[in-house]
């Protein structure tokens, strides 16, 4: 690459920014979940996957079936089948609909015949194994990875989401981080924590990165709760880490970006930033740089709850100082067909039109300390620009080629606060307070 790269990649990582990656970032379920179907249907050797919440009315596009069905038809042509499960603790079962290995997944299953190598696995106390992420002939000419964050459910066609597909040396690392968990998987000894399979059952590790295949830097970046996983087994090319302290580096790679940022930072998440995050945040507007923040205009239940515990209070204070600033817009979205708020649950940022970050990551405490996530960071001008432009079309109803950066989000800014194309805005100071509290919904 031959552009300036001003934005510095984490460097407490368990992988290194790798030239040389073909990336594909997409933003709707249905365009998602069909490319991830072709990529199953032409795999040549594996199909390895980590969910975190799933639901049986999930099916993909075009008539192709519930993922089971699938999984099973790659089986049946050969295909070495993996699926990574979170279990959750007592604390987490309330988060949302999982596969968690019941008595009723596993007859499933058993009715099913199903041949897919399954195996559960925890995290700490009050977290999530929140990584999404599929991996293609691993370890092959032919793997490719993708990278997001959205769920296994028929609920998430209708959400705002997102997923880049990643073909080339960065692959590799997503290939290494799913050897990483298979291998040490909290539940790989218990009674019922395998399927298919049994504890013994192990992968090697990738010696040598895939070969280039296009002109994008990439950086596969975690979060990883200390001592979920031991071996520090470094990816190809890249020195020992040690991953028995956990990792951050999502976290320090959205501090640095927007410390560099020059111009703009567009930012789509299901959570308000933390304070660790909005001080950054605020620094880049004082800089001038222009923000805007897309989040669910009607979030969920708890989020309203924490608007009212003191002891969360800190988290709407700092957005309300962002809100002070004329440069800073909170903007929420409707559904292009029922106009009625449509839920926000991608986790992207796009800064000055040159880099991106995709993945599982939201900005709110959980993530940010405990969950184990994975986020693709890009360094390629012309897919930041063409990712940040498809957004905005689908958005705004209006093609921003034509405009630079700043031009764009100052279009948004514009259609937002007139109620046009499919974003409105949000009150700062008023989010997450219910109509009888004065907030705005």
């Amino acid at each position: 690459m031959t552009q300036e790269r001003y934005i510095p990649a984490a460097t407490t990582c368990s992988y290194p920014a790798r030239a040389g990656n073909l990336v594909r970032p997409m933003s709707d379920g249905t365009e998602i979940f069909r490319r991830i179907a072709e990529a199953i249907e032409a795999a040549r050797h594996s199909v390895w996957l980590t969910i975190a919440f799933y639901a049986d009315d999930f099916r993909f596009p075009d008539g192709r079936g519930a993922l089971f069905e699938v999984l099973d038809r790659a089986v049946e042509r050969g295909l070495d089948v993996r699926l990574l499960a979170w279990r959750c603790n007592p604390e987490t079962s309330h988060y949302g609909r999982q596969f968690s290995g019941s008595s009723a997944d596993r007859a499933m299953l058993r009715a099913r015949g199903s041949r897919v190598r399954i195996r559960w696995d925890r995290t700490a106390t009050v977290f999530c194994q929140h990584q999404k992420c599929w991996m293609i002939d691993a370890g092959r000419s032919s793997e490719t990875a993708f990278v997001g964050g959205i769920n296994l459910s028929a609920e998430s066609f209708r959400r705002q989401d997102a997923y880049v597909e990643v073909t080339g040396p960065s692959a590799t690392d997503v290939h290494h981080n799913f050897v990483q968990r298979w291998n040490e998987a909290s539940e790989r000894t218990a009674e019922d924590g395998n399927w298919a399979c049994d504890a013994t059952d192990r992968l090697p590790f990738p010696h040598v990165a895939s070969e280039p295949r296009g002109p994008s830097i990439v950086q596969i970046q975690r979060m990883l709760h200390p001592g979920c996983y031991v071996d520090g087994q470094a990816a190809p090319g890249h020195g020992s880490f040690d991953v028995a302290g956990g990792e951050r580096s999502i976290l320090e790679q959205y501090k640095r970006a927007i410390d560099a940022a020059r111009r703009t930072i567009y930012l789509e998440n299901q959570a308000i930033p933390i304070p660790e995050v909005a001080t950054h945040l605020e620094r880049a507007l004082e800089r001038g740089v222009e923000v805007v923040l897309l989040v669910p205009a009607i979030p969920e239940p708890y989020v309203y709850e924490a608007r009212l515990d003191p002891a969360q209070q800190g988290r709407f204070d700092s957005l309300g100082a962002l809100g002070r600033y004329s440069n800073f817009l909170l903007v929420g979205i409707v559904g292009a067909e029922d106009r009625r708020p449509a839920y926000v649950h991608a986790k992207l940022m796009v800064i000055d039109d040159t880099w991106a970050t995709i993945g599982s990551c939201n900005l709110h405490a959980l993530s940010l300390s405990g969950h184990s996530e994975m986020n693709a960071s890009i360094w390629d001008e012309s897919v930041a620009r063409a990712f940040r432009c498809a957004l905005f079309a689908k958005h705004l109803g209006v093609d921003t080629a034509s405009l630079d950066d700043v031009a764009a989000l100052h279009l948004y800014r514009q259609f937002a606060q007139e109620n046009r194309g499919l974003v409105f805005a949000l009150s700062p100071a008023a989010y997450a307070r219910k109509p009888d509290e004065g907030g705005l919904t």
